[in-house]
């Protein structure tokens, strides 16, 4: 039987591979597009995403659908995730071990929905995915490869809210990249829009519906060990055409084109999630 990412999600919803599986109310799998060529990646979820099982609920996640609205796009256009899948406690950022152990879940949902374009949302996805020391303002506003596909890192929309809403002076900033992810959509010809969502948040707080196709991937052998654990070596900034040093934890050591088995903002910001 073919594996569906509704089944990835319904195996993530008992994961008990690192502590933080022990203080939440459910698993924060994902939502949205399970063909989305547009895919958000943010830090991992907070108080009401715990509560509902779907990431991006609260005000940060009004203030993306805002943003997704400004460019033509709707949720269910697009899918969004994030690097780990409970809340961590007290909303502290999730340790390297987490990270480690629930990595191959994310891993998996790139490998099967293929998106073309990646959005990371803050300092912390966007450090993680390109394997980048450097911070967000310095990284936002560009278009970055990373294998195969585009990475456009942007500002957490938690941030906007702690700065000052509707009134940040980054708000514009924030406009500023979801205009050129538009712009990228376009420039590659893809058809957002019109996609029945997946809704794989787990305890009924959302629906699931029935456009879940096929894995797209290379097809080939599928993992069955996690990754060993981490040793907390410095990250190093991508360069493009090299192949830079790996540290544990990173996103680029894993390979997104075949599915693999899974076996910035500060507390106040958190809660905005």
């Amino acid at each position: 039987m073919t594996r569906v990412l509704a089944d990835v999600a319904v195996e993530a919803s008992t994961c008990t591979k690192c502590r933080l599986s022990e203080g939440r109310t459910q698993v924060v799998f994902g939502v949205g597009d399970p063909h989305a060529d547009l895919m958000f990646i943010g830090e991992g979820p907070g108080f009401h995403e715990d509560r509902q099982g779907e990431p991006f609920v609260g005000a940060a996640g009004q203030l993306l659908t805002q943003m997704l609205g400004e460019i033509g796009l709707a949720r269910g256009d697009v899918y969004i995730a994030n690097i780990v899948k409970c809340r961590p406690p007290a909303n502290r950022d999730p340790l390297p071990d987490e990270i480690e152990a629930c990595t191959p879940w994310l891993v998996e949902q790139i490998s099967m929905i293929q998106p073309r374009v990646v959005v990371t949302l803050g300092n912390f996805a966007t450090k993680f995915v390109l394997n980048t020391q450097l911070g967000i303002t310095r990284l936002r506003g560009q278009v970055h490869d990373w294998h195969g596909r585009t990475v456009i890192p942007t500002f957490h929309p938690a941030a906007m809210l702690h700065g000052g809403g509707q009134r940040s002076p980054q708000l514009g900033l924030l406009r500023e990249d979801f205009a050129l992810v538009r712009r990228t959509l376009d420039s590659m010809g893809t058809g957002v829009g019109g996609a029945t969502a997946l809704g794989t948040g787990v305890g009924g707080a959302t629906a699931l519906g029935t456009g879940v196709g096929e894995a797209v991937g290379s097809g080939g052998p599928v993992p069955t060990q996690p990754p060993p654990p981490p040793t907390a070596p410095p990250l190093r900034p991508s360069t493009a055409g090299a192949s830079p040093a790996l540290p544990p934890g990173s996103m680029a050591r894993h390979d997104l084109d075949t599915p693999a088995e899974p076996d910035e903002p500060d507390e106040e910001q958190m809660e905005l999630f």
